[in-house]
Order: C-alpha cells, then structure tokens, then sequence
C-alpha cells in the first residue's frame, strides 16, 4: 500500500501510533515498525534466502554496518544533497562513505557474494543518491574516489531481486527536484 504522508491513513496511525510514520510491515495483524527491524523480522520469519550471516560475529557486524548506513552515512549524504552539494556537506558524506568504501574490501556485495543487511540498508546510495546527483546536477559519489562502492552499486542495482523492488528512476529523478527545488 502507497501511503500519503501528507494525508496519513487511519492504518498508519493505528499501527503506528507513536512515530506516524512508515515503513510499516503488518504480518498476521501485527505491525513491525522501522527498516532494520522490518528486515531482520522478514529474516526470522521466512526462511528462504537469509539477508543475516548464521555467524554470530558475522551477524553482529551486519547489524553495525546497517546502523552505520542508517545513522551515519544515509544523514550525511542527505545534506550533502540537501546543500545541492556544498564543499563541506559533501566532504562531510565523504568521510561517511569513506568507511563503507573500505569495508567493502573489493567484495561483490557487503556479504560478500549475496546481498545481506548491509546492502539492504545502503540501497539508497546505490539507487537513489544517483538520481538525487542527476536532479540537481551535482556528483557526491564518483568512480575515482570510491571505485568499490560504485561497483557495489551497479552489482546492487543490477541484481535480479533489487531491480525488481525499485521504482521507476525518472520518477526519482522528478521527486529529488520538486523536493529539493530544482525544476
């Protein structure tokens, strides 16, 4: 279901009521709230292609990561895009990115050769944050500086299960220039 956050549906409020926001993933009636934990629930309670190493230090560094993205790397880049790419912001989102970039270690995906948490959680640099660039006609991420997080991003994006979630790229591109006031 598309919900309008402008017009919040009774359903949102409901099973979300402290936050009013989404993502919401209502399963049997009950609501699970909040990205990462959405996706470990997912993990927990299908079990068909874990995105969670079995690993319990594996599985523990997945989690760091994912909240790297979410907490550090995901604010960092919105300012730099917010800014319409200022020195600083950008430099800001750099340093960020900078870490991902290493942990990457020239590995296909940040679980090495399937997609786990981590990728889940950075989708938005791999899809987004391009047609963000594209919209407002700055570059945050190029090929010179984070040569494994480009390749990781066209491994991401080209990935069969991903492709399939993504919305279509001109209506991104369309929405980071109404949001961010570049028509």
């Amino acid at each position: 279901m598309v919900e309008d956050l402008s017009n919040k549906s009774a359903d949102l409020i409901k099973y979300n009521p402290v936050h009013k926001q989404i993502p919401v993933l209502v399963h049997n009636g009950n609501p699970v709230l909040e990205s990462l934990v959405i996706v470990e629930y997912i993990d927990d309670a299908w079990k068909g292609v874990p995105v969670l190493p079995q690993d319990a230090h594996e599985k523990a560094r997945a989690r760091f990561w994912a909240k790297f993205v979410d907490d550090k790397c995901i604010p960092a880049v919105f300012m730099a895009i917010g800014s319409h790419g200022q020195e600083q912001a950008v430099a800001e989102a750099h340093d960020q990115l900078q870490f991902l970039e290493n942990e990457l270690k020239g590995n296909k995906f940040f679980g090495g050769d399937s997609i786990n948490l981590v990728d889940i959680s950075a989708v938005f640099l791999a899809f987004w944050l391009g047609a963000a660039e594209e919209a407002l006609g700055i570059k945050i991420v190029t090929k010179d500086k984070f040569p494994n997080l480009t390749k990781w991003s066209d491994n991401c994006i080209n990935c069969q299960a991903v492709k399939d979630s993504l919305p279509p790229r001109d209506d991104l591109v369309s929405f980071f220039k109404m949001r961010f006031g570049k028509a």
